[in-house]
């Protein structure tokens, strides 16, 4: 399989105020952690493709700085998202 960019599917922004008088914020929390092959052509092989393993459109999501490939023997995915990963992309993977 081709390189592996990970993406995170995010919840819709939550307004945040962090002190009066400081502007306030947006903050997404990760809903779902997906695979996606990396674009092809793209200068950076953290470019995730067009769509995920299991189908839903990247150009929302957020791309990781996590890299499979440079974790030889840990998931394709963070550790501290295991409870959030999309079990259709972990399928694809596993096969």
């Amino acid at each position: 399989m081709s390189e592996i960019v990970v993406v995170y599917e995010l919840d819709k922004p939550v307004t945040t105020s962090s002190s009066p008088g400081t502007p306030s914020g947006e903050e997404r929390s990760v809903r779902r952690v997906h695979a996606a092959p990396a674009a092809p052509g793209a200068p950076s092989p953290t470019s995730a493709g067009p769509r995920t393993l299991c189908g839903k459109d990247t150009f929302s999501m957020e791309t990781t700085h996590w890299s499979p490939s440079g974790h030889p023997g840990a998931s394709w995915y963070p550790a501290e998202y295991a409870s959030l990963v999309c079990p259709d992309c972990d399928a694809v993977i596993e096969t």
